[in-house]
C-alpha cells in the first residue's frame, strides 16, 4: 500500500511538474508513447497525421514555402531523422537530396517508406529546345496531385503504420477509410464545378501539373520552365508568347516556391491572368491541409477561367 501511494505522489509530481516546465509525459514514461515519424514533404507530413492520429508524432524535413526540388538540407533535419522510426518519401528521383541525410543519420532501424510504389505514373516529355530539364526518368514525381493516387499513398501509409504500431492497427484502418471517403466526396464535387467550364487551357509554371490535370480535365498547353532554378531561353519566351496569342490562353498557373519573374513578363506582354496555386500545402492562406489544397486549387483555377471569357 505504501509502495502504492509513492508511486501515486511520484505520478501526480510528474504531471504537475510537466505542466509548468512543457515537458511531455511520454519522455518519463508515463502515458502512451507515440511513434515518432519524419516526411519529406508537408502533403505527405499530412497524410501520417490523418492517417496515425493521435498516435503518431510527425515532422516534415521542408515547409511548404520550399522547393521540393532545390531543398538544402539543415543539420536539424539530420536529427529528426534519428529520432524517427519511420521516413516517408514521393521517391521517382524527386528528393535525391534526402538519400546523403538518410545515410548520414546511421540509423540502422530507420524504415524508408516510397509512397510513391504502384502508383500509375505519366511519362515526362522530353525536351528537344536545348534548354536542361529536371527529367524523371521513371516518372513526373508529382503523384499527390491526383486525389486518386492519394488514394494508393496512404494505403502504403496505413500499411507502414500497422507494422510499426500494430497495437493500433483498428484506429489506423479506421481512420484511412474515413479520410477516403472525404477524398471521394470532394472529388466529385469538385469534377463537376469543372466540367461546365468551356474553356480548360492554361500555361503552368513547372511541370507540376499532369496528374493534376488530366484527373480534373484542364489542358497543360506547355509549361514555362523546365528545369526548376533556371530561366527560358529568349527564344523559348518568343515560342510560349505566340502560343499564347495563338492558342488563345488566358492563365497561367504560377507557384509560391518559384521565381514570379518570368510569368509577370509573359503576362505583361500578353494580358494573360497569372492565378498562384501550390503543389504543397501551406505555402497560401488556408491550404495547410491536402483537402484544403485541392479544393483551393480547382476552385480558383475555374473561376480564373470563368472571369477570363
Amino acid at each position: 500500500m505504501q509502495k502504492s501511494s509513492s508511486y501515486l505522489r511520484k505520478a501526480l509530481f510528474l504531471l504537475i511538474f510537466s505542466v509548468f516546465s512543457g515537458i511531455s509525459l511520454k519522455a518519463t514514461g508515463y502515458g502512451a508513447e507515440t511513434l515518432r515519424v519524419v516526411t519529406t514533404l508537408p502533403v505527405l507530413q499530412d497524410f501520417v497525421e490523418v492517417v496515425g492520429a493521435p498516435h503518431v508524432q510527425v515532422s516534415s524535413l521542408i515547409s511548404g514555402l520550399e522547393s521540393e526540388h532545390t531543398y538544402t538540407p539543415k543539420p536539424s533535419d539530420m536529427i529528426l531523422i534519428k529520432k524517427s522510426k519511420l521516413l516517408f518519401k514521393i521517391g521517382l528521383g524527386l528528393e535525391t537530396w534526402v538519400e546523403a541525410l538518410i545515410k548520414n543519420a546511421d540509423h540502422p532501424g530507420l524504415a524508408v517508406i516510397v509512397t510513391s510504389k504502384n502508383v500509375p505514373l505519366i511519362e515526362e516529355a522530353d525536351h528537344h529546345d536545348g534548354e536542361k530539364s529536371d527529367h524523371h526518368a521513371e516518372g513526373n514525381p508529382h503523384i499527390w496531385l491526383d486525389p486518386q493516387n492519394v488514394k494508393i499513398m496512404v494505403a502504403h501509409i496505413a500499411t507502414a503504420l500497422i507494422a510499426a504500431d500494430p497495437a493500433h492497427e483498428g484506429d489506423y484502418r479506421k481512420n484511412t477509410s474515413n479520410y477516403l471517403e472525404k477524398l471521394d466526396h470532394l472529388e466529385k464535387a469538385l469534377l463537376l464545378k469543372v466540367s461546365q467550364l468551356p474553356d480548360k487551357k492554361i500555361m503552368t509554371h513547372h511541370p507540376a501539373w499532369p496528374y493534376f490535370a488530366k484527373r480534373f480535365g484542364f489542358e497543360i498547353k506547355a509549361n514555362i520552365l523546365t528545369q526548376v532554378g533556371s530561366e527560358p531561353s529568349a527564344k523559348k519566351m518568343g515560342t510560349l508568347i505566340h502560343l499564347i496569342q495563338k492558342e488563345d490562353i488566358k492563365v497561367i498557373v504560377s507557384e509560391p516556391q518559384l521565381n514570379p519573374k518570368i510569368p509577370k513578363i509573359l503576362s505583361e506582354e500578353t494580358g494573360v491572368m497569372i492565378v498562384p496555386l501550390s503543389p504543397l500545402p501551406g505555402a497560401l492562406p488556408g491550404t495547410e491541409h491536402y483537402l484544403d489544397l485541392i479544393r483551393y486549387n480547382v476552385e480558383t483555377l475555374v473561376s480564373a477561367l470563368k472571369r477570363s471569357k
